[in-house]
């Protein structure tokens, strides 16, 4: 699986208390445009278009557990995402990105790059898959 990045601003946020790891509803939508490390908001990338497998806004992540320990906190995620593409098949993308859909503004969490341009054609599917600690930040 491809390395989560993190936003830059998403450190500030977070100390600003603009993310609750406990309660938020965040969510993982796809986007072909390349992120760069001061984007701050959802309106910042680019998503791709809605149809044939993909719906806007993308798909809803549970945080499966959080804790600090020793100073270090971590949320995890176990879950799998799955897009399966019908009619013309699901635009061409390259990033998953990771916003808090609770946010007003639809903050930026982090991305992951797959490192080339994927298409899935119609009946195939592409799944983002986590079974990790998805931040861990001391």
């Amino acid at each position: 699986m491809a390395a989560f990045n993190k936003f830059n601003p998403f450190i500030e946020a977070v100390f600003e208390k603009q993310h609750n790891f406990a309660s938020d509803t965040f969510k993982v939508y796809l986007s072909n445009e390349l992120p760069l490390a001061a984007d701050s908001v959802k309106a910042d990338i680019a998503e791709i278009a809605n149809g044939n497998g993909y719906t806007s806004g993308g798909q809803a992540v549970t945080i499966t557990a959080s804790s600090q320990s020793g100073g270090t906190y971590t949320a995890a995620v176990n879950q799998t995402l799955t897009w399966t593409a019908s009619g013309a098949g699901i635009a061409s993308f390259r990033y998953a990105v990771m916003y808090n859909d609770t946010s007003a503004s639809d903050l930026l969490v982090g991305y992951w790059d797959y490192g080339s341009s994927i298409a899935p054609a119609a009946g195939e599917t592409f799944q983002w898959i986590m079974n990790a600690n998805l931040i861990s930040a001391s």
